[in-house]
C-alpha cells in the first residue's frame, strides 16, 4: 500500500459519477494533486485526536483537556459538509456514488429483494431477503414501509425485479435515499453485498449541509486518511464550482467532537 502522503499528492481522474477506488477500476492518478486542498498534516493530526479521543484518552481540545471514553461499539467517523455559492433551489443537484477502498461501516445491514435463486442464496450467507410475495403484503402502507426502509443500511433487488418495487412500494425506498442497487443474475452476491458495504453515496438536497459515513474507529489512521481523501475529492468532482464550492469540511467520530479539517 502506498503511504497516504503520496495519495495526498495524487490526482484523480473520473470518467463518471459512479466511481470505485479500488485497483480493479483502474483509477488514474498523477504526481501533482491540483484538486486537492485539503493539509496533510492538519487531517492526520485530526485523525489522531479523533482516535485517542475514542479511546478514552485524553485530548486537547480548543484550549481545554477533554477526556473521551471508549463506547462498547465501533464509533462511525462521519465527514461533514457544509457548502457556499449554492443555491439548492436553482442549482442543479448533484448525486453520485464511490467505492471507497476500505469498507465504512463493516456492520452495516443490508435486505436482499429477490427472486427465487437470490433469496436462497441469501439465506446462504445469513443475509435478510424479502421475495417479491413479502413485499406485497406492505400493501402500500406507508409507516410500514417508512419503518422498513429504516431498519436496513442498504437494498439489493435481483435485476428481474427492479423495475416491479416502485409500483408495489411506491416511492419509500427512494425518498429514503434507500432505492436499490441492481443485483444481475449472475452475479456473486457476497461481492456485491461487500462492494454495496464499500460505496458511498453523495445526494444534493434542499440543505447546504452534508454528512456520511467515511470510515469507523478500528481503521487505522492511514486508511481513514486515504478514505476521507478519496470522498473529498469525488465530492469536490460533483460540483459546479469545485472548491470554490466547499465552505468547511469536519470529520466527526458518533459520539465524539468535530475536528475542522478545511476552513
Amino acid at each position: 500500500r502506498q503511504s497516504v502522503t503520496k495519495e495526498q499528492k495524487k490526482k484523480n481522474h473520473w470518467s463518471s459519477h459512479s466511481l470505485f477506488g479500488t485497483e480493479k477500476q483502474s483509477l488514474e492518478f498523477e504526481e501533482e494533486n491540483k484538486m486537492s486542498k485539503l493539509n496533510s498534516e492538519l487531517l492526520n493530526s485530526s485523525i489522531d485526536q479523533l482516535l485517542k479521543f475514542s479511546k478514552g484518552e485524553t485530548i486537547s481540545y480548543k484550549g481545554a483537556d477533554v477526556k473521551g471514553k471508549l463506547r462498547k461499539y465501533i464509533e462511525t467517523i462521519e465527514l461533514q459538509v457544509t457548502l457556499k455559492n449554492y443555491d439548492p433551489s436553482r442549482d442543479k443537484r448533484f448525486s453520485g456514488t464511490f467505492r471507497l477502498p476500505m469498507v465504512p461501516k463493516p456492520n452495516s445491514t443490508i435486505c436482499v429483494l429477490g427472486n427465487q435463486k437470490h433469496c436462497e442464496k441469501a439465506d446462504q450467507l445469513g443475509i435478510d431477503k424479502m421475495t417479491i410475495d413479502d413485499l406485497k403484503k406492505f400493501n402500500k402502507n406507508k409507516k410500514l414501509i417508512k419503518k422498513f426502509a429504516k431498519k436496513y443500511d442498504n437494498f439489493l433487488a435481483s435485476a428481474s425485479l427492479i423495475k416491479q418495487i416502485p409500483r408495489i412500494l411506491g416511492p419509500g425506498l427512494t425518498k429514503a435515499g434507500k432505492f436499490p442497487t441492481v443485483l444481475d443474475e449472475n452475479e456473486n452476491l457476497q461481492d456485491k453485498i461487500d462492494s454495496t458495504k464499500a460505496t458511498i453515496k453523495f445526494q444534493m438536497k434542499k440543505v447546504m449541509c452534508l454528512s456520511l459515513a467515511v470510515a469507523n474507529v478500528t481503521m487505522n489512521n492511514g486508511d481513514i486518511a486515504l478514505n476521507v481523501q478519496l470522498a473529498v475529492n469525488f465530492l469536490v468532482s460533483l460540483l459546479k464550482k469545485n472548491w470554490q464550492n466547499i465552505k468547511v469540511l469536519y470529520i466527526k467520530s458518533t459520539m465524539g467532537p468535530p475536528f475542522q479539517i478545511f476552513y
